[in-house]
């Protein structure tokens, strides 16, 4: 019997491994890459070669898993080494489905003098945004909104900004709910819409989407 593929979690923008935490996976050792402080001007790119000595050599190629940001991430280091397969979580497939809004946010440089701090101490319009409605998610999104490191934020969101890309090559899934109003659902072959799921459907989902991720980690 061969053995697993590894298998390998990217969170959100700002967020870690709390946000996996509802998951069921059937898998014995998935593992959360850990994000690094970036470097001044660094593209993602080149932030996705520095994440790489996270992923152990194995026999097998691993698999990706990326939630939003996390899933912008994956497909980089999908560029940089052999994947089995991409499992984008609420994320983006093609930066040509970015939304006009977001653009024009970027051609502005919004992302550099948005008060940020403000979001720390009134987290509740973040709520809405990612759909979050549960006291205990509230918790625990108030909880990563404070630990959250505000420079990581804004050169993440300017990376996203400027980043150019679609889809490659290598197998990739989607799971995406078709009531986020962070990012629209990507238009690709291989989709899962969870019908009235919102941005963070790994938390308010999570089963649904355990279940999704749990047919594709063979």
């Amino acid at each position: 019997m061969s053995q697993q593929a590894p298998v390998y979690l990217l969170s959100g923008l700002g967020a870690d491994e709390r946000l996996f935490h509802n998951l069921k996976l059937k898998h014995p050792s998935p593992k959360v890459i850990k994000w690094i402080k970036p470097e001044p001007a660094e593209s993602l790119n080149h932030y996705a070669q520095r994440l790489l000595p996270q992923i152990a050599p194995s026999d097998q190629p691993p698999i990706l898993v990326g939630l939003s940001f996390g899933g912008m991430v994956a497909q980089e280091i999908a560029k940089l080494i052999p994947v089995k397969r991409v499992i984008l979580l609420s994320s983006l497939a093609d930066t040509r489905a970015l939304p006009w809004h977001y653009r024009l946010g970027g051609f502005l440089k919004l992302q550099q003098w948005l008060p940020f701090t403000l979001a720390k101490k009134w987290p509740v319009p973040g709520y809405w945004l990612f759909g979050i409605q549960d006291p205990e998610e509230r918790k625990l999104f108030n909880s990563i909104v404070q630990d959250t490191d505000i420079h990581f934020l804004r050169w993440s969101l300017t990376q996203i900004l400027k980043w150019k890309h679609q889809a490659q090559g290598y197998e990739m899934v989607v799971i995406h709910g078709d009531a986020d109003k962070v990012l629209p659902v990507p238009q690709h072959a291989n989709v899962h819409v969870l019908k009235g799921g919102e941005h963070l459907v790994v938390l308010n989902r999570a089963e649904e989407v355990s279940a999704l991720i749990n047919q594709y980690l063979d």
